[in-house]
């Protein structure tokens, strides 16, 4: 990751735009730039270009991640 990268919500922050604006932009589909932008899709090197160049950076100046809640898989559930 690039000294100082920022996350998709921080770019559009600074930039002023919403995320309908940054799905226009990157000609992607927007519940998959909502989904990418609060870390649940973890993007292919295209949407991260795609969203990059959307937001006039690099894919290296954008932090992606991955943020899936901890949940028990096994046993038998809530108790």
């Amino acid at each position: 990751m690039a000294e100082g990268s920022k996350t998709v919500e921080e770019h559009c922050v600074e930039q002023k735009i919403d995320l309908r604006q940054l799905a226009t932009k990157a000609n992607l589909d927007e519940s998959r730039v909502l989904a990418i932008a609060m870390c649940r899709w973890t993007p292919s090197p295209q949407e991260r270009d795609a969203i990059a160049n959307a937001l006039g950076t690099t894919r290296d100046q954008v932090i992606w991640g991955h943020k899936t809640p901890i949940q028990h898989i096994y046993g038998s559930g809530p108790g």
